[in-house]
């Protein structure tokens, strides 16, 4: 009988104090994480960036009033919601896959000279599921945005990207480059329809607004 005992117990680690034995027995490890663990996106975002994000609702206004008082190229009342600041729907995840995207600049630094709105042509962007989560890409143009898609709110994403220029292969790291840091927000606007917001942008414009609809 004792003999049966000894054997049941011979996994459990024993400790001995005098002449007493307590037999315990070990928990099992905890089972690795399943799918992606995602980062908080504010203990990623620099300073600077945050401020720009925080300050969005300012660059509308700034962007929209100098857009209407200046002038721009492109037709801007076509847009519709793209340039509506409450035009925000939930659900803003995007599938994975190819997308047409294009960037209207909205506002000029210039404060009185430029032009207060360009609507720019139709590009090409991907996004994609990585270990770190979803990534956006434009993938052509002379300026070519990548960055990571946080949750953020029933309405909002935030990207952290970088933006890479002209013949570069790939845009720098978040953070490496922070004059190419760029900080934006992802909303849906309508049915298979996004918008990428950048508030007060390094160059040019006060806002950008690229929109996103599937290939």
């Amino acid at each position: 009988m004792t003999g049966a005992i000894l054997s049941v117990l011979a996994g459990c680690a024993s400790v001995n104090s005098g002449s007493d034995r307590v037999d315990v027995v070990m928990p099992p490890p905890p089972p690795p994480p399943v799918g992606t663990v995602l980062v908080d996106w504010r203990g990623v975002i620099s300073r600077f960036d945050r401020d720009r994000l925080d300050r969005r609702e300012a660059a509308w206004k700034v962007a929209l009033e100098q857009a209407d008082r200046l002038g721009g190229s492109g037709n801007l009342a076509s847009l519709g919601a793209l340039v509506d600041p409450a035009a925000s729907l939930p659900d803003p995840a995007m599938p994975s896959g190819h997308y047409r995207c294009r960037t209207v600049k909205l506002g000029s630094q210039a404060e009185y000279d430029g032009l207060g709105y360009v609507v720019y042509g139709w590009f090409r962007c991907r996004v994609e599921a990585t270990d770190q989560g979803t990534l956006l890409t434009k993938l052509s143009g002379s300026q070519r945005v990548q960055g990571l898609l946080y949750p953020e709110s029933e309405k909002h994403m935030v990207l952290l990207g970088a933006m890479a220029l002209s013949n570069e292969v790939r845009a720098p790291a978040y953070g490496a480059r922070p004059d190419r840091d760029t900080v934006a927000v992802l909303e849906r606007i309508g049915p298979q329809r996004w918008r990428l917001v950048t508030p007060w942008p390094h160059n040019e414009s006060n806002l950008d607004v690229m929109e996103l609809v599937p290939e």
